[in-house]
């Protein structure tokens, strides 16, 4: 009689593991452009706008501000791919992501500390005291 074809399987993303080489050659690339990316901005970005500042505080200040947003955004994006390469389920590519996750959050835990270091109050300053 008459055979009724199959239903075709729904393929979802996190039904089948990423095959290697795909997982490989989105991984690399990603990582070390990633990796470009903050060492260039670090030197280039905030570094060079420093020196352009030529000791005007208000531009340094606006700098530092400005490299701290950039660096922020881009752990958010870093980590908007750790969830969609676990969702693929992408090995190597989550394990690169956390890696430079870990990179990105250093470096932007030390970029806030050197902000905060550098405008903290005298020490002995009561904070809201007319002299601080």
């Amino acid at each position: 009689m008459t055979d009724t074809l199959p239903v075709p399987e729904r393929r979802r993303p996190w039904s089948h593991r990423t095959r290697l080489g795909a997982d490989l050659a989105l991984a690399i690339p990603l990582f070390l452009l990633e990796t470009a990316w903050l060492v260039l901005d670090w030197i280039y970005g905030y570094g060079l706008e420093v020196w352009a500042a030529q000791g005007e505080q208000a531009r340094i200040d606006a700098a530092g501000l400005a490299h701290i947003e950039r660096v922020r955004m881009l752990l958010i994006a870093v980590l908007l791919v750790v969830v969609l390469a676990a969702l693929f389920r992408a090995r190597w590519t989550v394990i690169a992501h956390l890696l430079m996750a870990l990179l990105v959050g250093g470096s932007l835990a030390a970029a806030q500390h050197e902000w905060d270091h550098s405008h903290a109050p005298p020490p002995g300053c009561i904070r809201y005291s007319a002299n601080c």
